[in-house]
């Protein structure tokens, strides 16, 4: 029954009612949608589940750290600059290579232990319904014995909400630093969902766009596929990431409940993988397919052109052959009307019959010629 019990408190914990406000707290982090000034350092230390304090500085979280070795510190950075991340490796034993990225960012979702210490890198992504993009942030997590660290680079995940989640059960609390982190990583993934709905909404625009000839979308079209890329970033190594904590589940002695819980969260990584490929895929056909409508539309305006040009060399045929007959007849009447006295037929008596005829003989002739040449 015990069981039952915290499981059920564990669900309400991970799964925030839709609807319900919850209370801000003035220490915890800023949500996604407000500016973050350089660097926001919030730390806060628990005791069985409990908050026991929220120093002020790192250096009181330190030393209340020390005053309650069966504390846990949770620590939560924004874009922090090097002096804090320094000053928290001295304190806890950071390694060398995880504090250089995170203080660089820009890394891979990946999972690395350095003894007692877990560090883990994650991609979180929201989508922006304005602009209709997605945006990418990252999140490196240090995970040790008796303390929790978060470095964001970026707006999302709501580690705010997370937070009071954790607080409002303190039996999920008492599990300890992982239990922290199996929720970041909840949260993390929980995030995907919106950004598979909106990216399924572009796509079924696109698809209409594409049949009704919008020619702005192939850019459209280019820009959401860099964008699944990058999706693809962030998803795909975590499936691998969890597989790895769950490999380590009898090794590390990892709590029942929270194995069951990793193995949720993995089902729901791999299925956004899932749709992350076939939306890849997707795109790639509406590409080709939206490449072959072009073509066939380029292939038809050729094809209007050039039976517009043949009809305009029809028309220019009809009027050069009536040109070049009414040309002959205006040549004769030219010569026999020039102003001279001596011109040998000007006396003759058959002249005007003859040059009545040969006119009509070669405009005969001409018209023969054209008419045969089908330019008539």
């Amino acid at each position: 029954m015990a069981k039952s019990n915290r499981k059920s408190v564990w669900r309400r914990a991970l799964i925030a009612p839709a609807g319900v406000p919850r209370p801000a707290r003035p220490d915890d982090d800023p949500p996604p949608a407000e500016p973050e000034p350089p660097s926001i350092v919030q730390a806060v230390l628990y005791r069985d589940g409990v908050r026991a304090s929220s120093p002020a500085t790192l250096a009181e979280t330190y030393r209340a750290l020390r005053e309650q070795p069966s504390g846990m510190a949770w620590i939560g950075l924004a874009r922090p600059p090097a002096a804090e991340l320094k000053s928290l490796a001295a304190e806890f034993d950071l390694h060398p290579l995880a504090v250089e990225d995170a203080l660089e960012a820009h890394q891979r979702p990946k999972l690395e232990r350095y003894g007692d210490t877990l560090f883990v890198v994650l991609r979180a992504a929201r989508y922006l319904d304005a602009p209709e993009q997605v945006d990418f942030a990252e999140l490196h997590v240090f995970v040790g014995p008796d303390f929790v660290i978060t470095v964001r680079h970026g707006a999302a995940p709501d580690l705010s909400a997370v937070r009071r989640r954790m607080e409002e059960t303190p039996e999920l609390l008492r599990l300890g630093p992982e239990a922290v982190l199996y929720a970041i990583l909840d949260a993390v993934v929980d995030g995907y969902a919106p950004v598979v709905e909106g990216v399924q909404n572009d796509i079924d625009e696109i698809e209409t766009e594409v049949f009704s000839g919008d020619p702005e979308v192939s850019r459209r079209i280019y820009e959401l596929s860099r964008e699944m890329v990058e999706f693809q970033r962030a998803t795909r190594p975590l499936v691998g990431m969890l597989h790895g904590l769950m490999a380590g589940f009898a090794k590390y002695g990892t709590d029942e409940e929270l194995q069951r819980y990793l193995r949720d969260v993995a089902d729901h990584v791999t299925h956004t993988s899932e749709r992350v490929d076939s939306f890849r895929q997707a795109l790639t056909e509406i590409l080709t397919v939206n490449a072959t409508l072009v073509t066939q539309q380029q292939n038809a305006e050729m094809r209007a052109l050039a039976e517009a040009g043949f009809e305009q060399n029809e028309e220019i045929k009809r009027i050069s052959s009536w040109a070049a007959i009414l040309f002959a007849p205006t040549l004769v009447g030219t010569i026999y009307g020039m102003n001279f006295e001596h011109i040998p037929e000007l006396h003759w008596l058959f002249g005007y019959p003859f040059a009545l005829l040969l006119m009509g003989v070669v405009c005969t002739g001409l018209y023969a010629v054209f008419k045969r040449r089908d330019w008539l």
